[in-house]
């Protein structure tokens, strides 16, 4: 089984529309949304639920007010305020860190764990997929892209399917390292921009230091020329391989708004050039073998 990430460094750059395409391209995939702040895969490849699963992470300090005898020794020692001097503590400004429960003479402070989110287990048109919604201001989202990732590897198992496509979230921080940690290939997906430019050097650099191959797709490249000949060069010069030059084609749009892959909708040039690039991933898998 070959585990393949499609990361961008940022958001925006068609990262999941190529995804939904990869999936639909693949033989049986497992796909994995482990975009959990942004999951929108979903739209693109219509999942029928099988289970909902809770996630928590965290914690909140919760008081037992029968217990309380509003001494105020926890207001005091709360380095982020969020203690009243009536004693009711604010879900927003608590980090959990529990000092107020170490230091209540009256033990009258715990803390609960947090619901943070849910994740999905479903079916699609093209195999198993498993995506996943953090709650806003909940943390801990990288621990949730682990989750989603260790159920699809389980899933591929259970059902012995050869791949499992992740569909990453942006950004080089602790949700991506999830995301892309122990894969066999990393996919990053860019457009001819210098925020595109800087945000591919900084994921190359990450897939350099876990020492995993990555390619690179130049997404709506002649919407820049000049600036796609010049990311050419840096790409090159930074010893990654380039496997794709897509066009921007009217019909990625068309496929959004009709909900499916851009390989399924339609048969003009955007469409042929993501085949070309998945038969380059095919054989480079084949290859890693």
């Amino acid at each position: 089984m070959k585990q393949v990430a499609i990361l961008s460094g940022k958001g925006g750059t068609g990262k999941t529309t190529l995804t939904a395409s990869f999936a639909a391209l693949a033989k049986r995939p497992v796909v994995a949304d482990c975009d959990v702040e942004a999951a929108d895969l979903a739209l693109l490849i219509p999942p029928t639920n099988k289970k909902v699963n809770e996630f928590h992470a965290g914690f909140k300090a919760i008081v037992n007010r029968a217990a309380c005898t509003r001494c105020g020794v926890c207001v005091g020692v709360c380095r982020f305020n969020a203690i009243s001097p009536d004693i009711v503590i604010d879900p927003l400004r608590c980090e959990g860190c529990g000092v107020c429960v170490d230091y209540c003479p009256e033990h009258a402070i715990f803390e609960d764990e947090q619901l943070a989110g849910h994740w999905y287990e479903a079916d699609t048109e093209f195999g198993p997929m498993l995506y996943a919604q953090i709650d806003a201001g909940q943390e801990n989202s990288g621990k949730l892209v682990a989750q989603v990732r260790k159920r699809a590897l389980e899933r591929a198992e259970e059902g012995g399917h050869e791949i499992v496509l992740i569909d990453g979230p942006p950004g080089i921080g602790c949700p991506v390292i999830s995301a892309l940690t122990g894969v066999d290939l990393v996919v990053l997906v860019t457009e001819p921009s210098p925020s595109g430019l800087h945000d591919l050097d900084r994921v190359l650099e990450l897939t350099r230091h876990f020492k995993i191959p990555a390619l690179v797709v130049l997404n709506k490249a002649d919407l820049a020329l000049d600036y796609a000949a010049h990311m050419v060069e840096c790409i090159e010069a930074n010893g990654a391989r380039l496997i794709g030059r897509l066009p921007y084609d009217q019909s990625a749009l068309e496929a959004v708004a009709a909900a499916e892959p851009v390989v399924r909708h339609g048969t003009g040039p955007l469409t042929t050039a993501i085949e070309d690039v998945w038969k380059v991933i095919e054989e480079e898998l084949t290859t890693a073998n």
